[in-house]
């Protein structure tokens, strides 16, 4: 049986100033198991499902004989001319929410949701497999492994390192022990100070995190790899379907990704409050180079390292290392700085042979820069490959935990909302589940009441070019401050 990822106490859902909540219930599950899709051919089925058939103990709020309304969309133009959706019908007696996107944010959105007793549907594009940031790469036959976007992870907060800690105990993470510090120009290394706090990883891989959280799930279906492409309002309900293959209707909807393609999908969506908060996001590009190598770096004594002095390199990690998979051969990720991606971004469904030719030798020097090695000494990669994160990380932020529009009954959870890092994905996941249970459960009277994030201003975000690691102080500004306390 779910439980829920964090306190459900009034102090969490705070920032969202809300009147008091009530004390959330812990569902009685029935035998009915969770159904993975693992294509989305296997859905076919347009209409509802059978309401007892998803969750027969959800508390019966509202008259079973009351039927939807229809709520108004008229498309001016695309964007933030588009006219509002206001839904005015009831919401069905047994609730189903969409969430696209099945990140760290949406996951656990969908796993409070399931703690609080609604049903939802997670849809993804993964082909390989769930996570969003959380991505991780395998080469076959080879074995090769490459956590290819999120390194590692810190916790700072209460909540989170409660979540951290129930990972621990299924073996689904592990602190991460090798050394790891700042590289400058030149060679020179630091590692950070045994009073940093500890930095943690999947047990196997990043991605084998996201791909466990649903398994005990029994609320939560999964449908993947699915682009939704439009979502349509129709008669009290939000419809969705993917290039034009109905995928479902929902009484809520969760946008947990950013970028163009959810750009895209509100720009006629009929939801200009939610619209307009997204378009604000400013994401940075990186580019990630995967390399292998049959003998180990030259020079090298970390597994991992914040690169200083570089334009083309802000980060290098040992996966062989820090995943115990020692010997040959040793696998590599490098990523640039920011602006080095802006510098050299292109369409990243179709990067031009040409820019990868140079990006590739320039960030393969940047690794020579790096360790200082001389020019044309670094040994030949057996293996690599390339990655254009267009949208990789959020450069500004609202600092609220999610955005909700009750009346169009549409909400938005990702880390961007709160920071650059997986906490803050898991907190704003997390927050957003919450407040649509509560609205669900008590939003029928004043729905205006549950309106979050849709007018708030959006300001700079700082941290490393790879993202924000709560707590993990820079080696120099560490010593910084001990000559200031000295003084």
């Amino acid at each position: 049986m779910a439980t829920s990822l964090f306190p459900l106490s009034s102090s969490f859902l705070q920032p969202l100033r809300l009147k008091t909540l009530a004390k959330p219930r812990t569902p009685v599950l029935s035998s009915t198991t969770r159904q993975i899709i693992t294509t989305c051919d296997s859905q076919k089925s347009t209409g509802k499902s059978n309401p007892s058939s998803r969750n027969p103990n959800f508390q019966k709020r509202r008259k079973s004989s009351s039927k939807y309304g229809t709520s108004r969309r008229s498309i001016l133009k695309k964007s933030f001319l588009q006219e509002q959706v206001t839904f005015t019908a009831r919401v069905s007696d047994d609730p189903h929410v969409a969430i696209i996107g099945g990140g760290m944010a949406g996951l656990v959105c969908a796993l409070n949701l399931e703690a609080r007793g609604v049903q939802s549907t997670v849809f993804d594009t993964g082909i390989h497999g769930l996570g969003g940031r959380l991505g991780t790469r395998i080469v076959e036959p080879h074995g090769l492994i490459f956590d290819h976007a999120a390194q590692f992870f810190t916790a700072n907060d209460s909540r989170f390192i409660q979540l951290v800690n129930g990972w621990l105990e299924k073996g689904l993470a592990r602190e991460w022990k090798g050394v790891v510090g700042e590289l400058e120009v030149g060679g020179s290394f630091s590692q950070f100070p045994s009073s940093s706090p500890p930095r943690y990883i999947a047990a196997n891989g990043m991605r084998s995190l996201a791909d466990s959280l649903l398994l005990d799930s029994q609320l939560v279906n999964l449908v993947r790899p699915c682009w939704i492409s439009k979502l349509e309002p129709l008669n009290g309900m939000w419809h969705l379907s993917e290039n034009g293959t109905p995928r479902g209707q929902f009484d809520v909807i969760v946008i947990a990704h950013n970028g163009k393609c959810a750009n895209r999908l509100l720009s006629a969506s009929g939801l200009p409050l939610v619209a307009k908060q997204m378009k604000k996001l400013d994401l940075s590009s990186i580019w990630a180079l995967l390399a292998a190598f049959d003998d180990p770096l030259p020079t090298v004594n970390f597994e991992g390292a914040f690169v200083k002095g570089v334009e083309s390199l802000s980060w290098m990690g040992n996966n062989s290392a820090k995943l115990g998979n020692g010997g040959s051969p040793h696998c590599w990720t490098f990523f640039s700085t920011a602006a080095y991606g802006k510098q050299n971004k292109v369409p990243q469904e179709n990067i031009p042979t040409v820019t990868a030719d140079k990006v590739r030798a320039g960030m393969l020097q940047g690794v020579e820069m790096a360790l200082g090695l001389p020019e044309g000494s670094l040994p030949k990669p057996v293996y690599t490959r390339f990655q254009l994160w267009g949208a990789a990380l959020p450069k500004n932020t609202p600092a609220v935990p999610c955005i909700f529009d009750p009346q169009g009954r549409a909400g938005i959870c990702g880390d961007w909302l709160l920071g650059s890092n997986l906490e803050s994905a898991a907190l704003s996941g997390a927050a957003l589940g919450n407040h649509i249970a509560e609205f669900l459960q008590n939003g029928e009277a004043s729905p205006e009441e549950f309106a979050i994030g849709l007018h708030d201003r959006l300001s700079p975000l700082a941290g490393h070019d790879i993202g924000q690691f709560p707590g993990l102080t820079s080696v120099g500004e560490k010593e910084e401050a001990n000559a200031y306390q000295l003084l």
